[in-house]
């Protein structure tokens, strides 16, 4: 709403961020890399098969968060 001055809740935003929190842990998607937007579209929905898959089968694997 314009009218409106100061912070606003968006509804539903949070699924938004989450996911794009998610296909940011795929180390190629972090960079802009591709020169075709058609590569990094499919690498995107590489990204997203790929977290379906691991929250599928409860598949863990570490990470370079739990290095340090």
């Amino acid at each position: 709403n314009p009218e409106t001055r100061g912070f606003q809740v968006v509804k539903r935003r949070w699924v938004v961020e989450r996911s794009i929190g998610w296909i940011m842990m795929h180390r190629r998607l972090a960079r802009d890399y591709e020169t075709l937007t058609a590569s990094s579209e499919a690498m995107i929905h590489i990204a997203s098969l790929d977290n379906l898959t691991r929250r599928i089968t409860n598949e863990t694997t570490p990470t370079w968060r739990g290095t340090y």
